[in-house]
């Protein structure tokens, strides 16, 4: 099949693309051509790159009409934020493309009710991202169901692998807290600790984005969770990494308000949106209807970016990992 990733080289496009050229598609990437790939593949030199910026392009209205110009038979869409970019790449393709994957998030859901959360959760999302993304989601069933272009929503939870930062145990990106664990340092946790979070590897998520193209009628008009079998608690998450270190994790419980001043607001507010929302996603869905099978725990998944990160010496720790 031809099909086009608009923003292909990005976490997950790292590792979907090699994989649809593996398969035997034909790709085309568009990109700002800002940046490499997070992974290195030698497939890369098979896909026909396309330079573009979407933002000013939506901003005079010419970027729906230049994917459908490409006349692919699947559109993948990493990097679509609002219902508007949403609805004029939908009005663009009707006619001229199959199938719109859409690469969504748990964040379409608010703070869990009930877990684990399924995607009928009727919790209200929160905050411009979240409330942005699950407007677009709904808008795109709304767009399948009336007999308009097929879509399918993905939704990953807290991405991670080689190449960039993972979400850390206080749902921030602070590299300090590393440092702090690697050392057996004592760490302030805000609130109990036990909040959960709900990472995946890149690569699962690019293993259900080419399910979901290998298997159109179950994907049309779904969408689905895609996140690793489980999730962590901030203490668990402490814990786990701490002990790649030789450490056992030394913590202290503190207000949000003793956790703000001690840190940036940048990262204080990181912290609360992950943490208040305390998510753990089922995949049952993704399981039953398309086959995913994720191959990374969540601890895993982090695991590989630290590693990463201290390999390329981006990241200062006081202690080697022994595992």
């Amino acid at each position: 099949m031809r099909i086009v990733m608009i923003g292909g080289s990005g976490h997950v496009g790292s590792f979907l693309v090699p994989r649809l050229v593996r398969a035997g598609h034909e790709v085309v990437n568009l990109t700002r051509g800002v940046r490499a790939p997070y992974v290195e593949d030698k497939t890369w030199a098979e896909v026909e790159q396309i330079q573009v910026d979407r933002a000013a392009e939506d901003a005079v209205g010419t970027f729906g009409k230049r994917v459908a110009a490409l006349e692919a038979e699947v559109v993948v869409d990493m990097i679509c934020f609002t219902p508007d970019a949403a609805g004029a790449l939908v009005g663009a393709l009707r006619g001229h493309s199959g199938h719109l994957i859409h690469c969504g998030t748990i964040w379409r859901y608010g703070a869990s009710v009930k877990q684990p959360m399924r995607e009928d959760d009727t919790s209200p999302p929160f905050g411009k991202y979240g409330t942005q993304k699950a407007a677009i989601a709904e808008f795109l069933a709304a767009e399948t169901q009336s007999g308009g272009l097929v879509t399918t929503v993905l939704q990953p939870g807290h991405i991670s692998g080689p190449g960039w930062t993972p979400i850390g145990p206080l749902g921030n990106l602070d590299p300090d807290v590393w440092y702090a664990l690697s050392a057996g340092q004592e760490i302030a946790v805000p609130g109990l600790g036990a909040e959960l979070m709900h990472h995946v590897h890149a690569d699962d998520v690019a293993q259900a984005f080419q399910l979901a193209i290998d298997q159109r009628d179950a994907a049309t008009g779904e969408s689905f969770n895609v996140v690793a079998p489980s999730a962590l608690t901030a203490r668990g998450f402490l814990a786990i990494a701490a002990s790649w270190f030789g450490q056992t994790a030394r913590t202290r419980s503190v207000s949000w308000t003793e956790f703000r001043s001690s840190t940036t607001a940048e990262f204080a507010d990181s912290s609360w949106e992950h943490l208040s929302r305390s998510q753990y996603a089922s995949i049952e869905k993704a399981r039953t209807l398309l086959g995913y099978a994720p191959a990374f725990e969540p601890e895993a998944a982090v695991l590989e970016g630290i590693r990463w990160l201290i390999d390329h010496e981006r990241l200062n720790v006081a202690n080697r990992l022994i595992v």
